[in-house]
C-alpha cells in the first residue's frame, strides 16, 4: 500500500510541474506578442494604417489640425481624376499667369512649364505630383474649375477640393489654396491626408504617377515642335525604401517637412502621414520608422 501512495504523489508532483510550465508560457506570450515597441518621431503628427482593411496601427496626434504644404496636391490630383469623363490626353496650353505665379510667390516649387506649350493633362498630373509643380497645380485648377474668368475657375476649383474632402469623410480638412501656398485656411490632419492618399490610390493614373522617380515628357512648343520635359520626383522614399510606391512631399514655413508615403511588402500595403518634421532627412527617417513599425504589427 505504502507504495501505491508513493507512485501517486510521484504523478501528482509531474501534474503540477507540467501546469506551471503550461501557466508561465501562458503569461508570457502576451509579453512576446507585444515586443514591437511604437517608435519615436521627429515629426510633431504621425498616422499609419493597413491599406487593405482600414485598421490603424500607429498615431501620433493623428487628428490635430495642421498645415500641409504640398501634400494639398494629392487632392488637386485626386479632383483632376474624379472628373467625368476625363480625357487624360487632352491638351492645355501653358498660360503667362501660371508661371508669373511662380515668380509671385517666391519661386514656389515649379515644373518649369514654358508659356505656350501645350502639355496634357497626364502629363500636368506628373509635373504636379513629381517636382511639385505650383504652375501645373495652376494649369489644373484653370483646367477643370468652372467660371467664366481664371479667378472664378480656380475658387470653383478650390471648393471642389472641399467637397471631395466632404464626401470622403475629412472632417479636419479645408483647402483655401490649390497647391498648399494657403492662406490662413489651408489645412488637414495625419489621419485625414492618410485617407485621402488611400483613396486617390484607387485611380491607376495615381498610382503610375507617384511611384514614378523620373520621367522625360515630350509636350508640343507654341511653333509645333516639341521639347522633352525632365523631372524628378522629390520624395526620396522611391529608390531607397524597398517597396515604396508614393506618395508626396510637402513643406513650407508653417508646414515645415511633411510626407505621405506607402509602401508595399509581401502583399501587405501600408500608407501614412507625418506631419510638421524638421528637416527633409528627418521626415524620411520618420516615414521610414513608421514603414517598419507598420510591416511588423499589421
Amino acid at each position: 500500500m505504502n507504495t501505491g501512495i508513493k507512485g501517486v504523489r510521484r504523478v501528482s508532483a509531474v501534474t503540477i510541474t507540467a501546469s506551471s510550465i503550461l501557466a508561465a508560457g501562458a503569461l508570457t506570450t502576451p509579453a512576446h506578442a507585444a515586443a514591437t515597441p511604437k517608435p519615436s518621431i521627429v515629426a510633431k503628427g504621425g498616422y499609419v494604417m493597413n491599406n487593405g482593411t482600414g485598421k490603424t496601427l500607429f498615431t501620433k496626434s493623428a487628428d490635430t489640425r495642421r498645415s500641409t504644404g504640398s501634400t494639398t496636391k494629392i487632392m488637386t490630383a485626386r479632383v483632376v481624376l474624379g472628373q467625368r469623363n476625363l480625357n487624360l490626353d487632352s491638351k492645355v496650353t501653358v498660360q503667362k499667369a501660371y508661371s508669373d505665379y511662380i515668380v509671385d510667390n517666391n519661386y514656389a516649387s515649379s515644373a518649369r512649364l514654358i508659356v505656350g506649350d501645350k502639355v496634357t493633362v497626364r502629363q500636368l498630373l506628373y509635373g504636379l505630383m513629381l517636382p511639385s509643380g505650383c504652375d501645373a497645380a495652376y494649369a489644373l485648377a484653370d483646367k477643370f474649375g468652372k467660371g467664366s474668368t481664371r479667378k472664378a475657375r480656380v475658387q470653383n476649383f478650390i471648393g471642389q477640393m472641399n467637397s471631395t474632402a466632404r464626401t470622403l469623410g475629412l472632417t479636419n480638412t479645408h483647402f483655401d489654396s490649390f497647391d498648399g501656398i494657403g492662406h490662413g485656411q489651408n489645412y488637414s490632419t495625419p489621419r485625414d491626408l492618410t485617407k485621402l492618399a488611400s483613396n486617390a490610390m484607387k485611380y491607376s493614373t495615381f498610382r503610375t504617377v507617384v511611384k514614378t522617380k523620373e520621367t522625360r515628357q515630350k509636350v508640343t512648343t507654341k511653333s509645333g515642335g516639341y521639347r522633352y520635359m525632365p523631372w524628378e520626383n522629390t520624395n526620396n522614399l522611391l529608390g531607397s525604401y524597398r517597396g515604396a510606391i508614393g506618395v508626396k512631399t510637402g513643406s513650407g514655413p508653417e508646414a515645415k517637412y511633411c510626407l505621405v508615403f506607402a509602401a508595399t511588402r509581401n502583399g501587405k500595403t501600408v500608407v501614412g502621414t507625418v506631419l510638421t518634421s524638421s528637416s527633409v532627412a528627418n521626415r524620411t527617417s520618420d516615414a521610414k520608422k513608421l514603414m517598419d513599425y507598420g510591416f511588423k504589427v499589421a
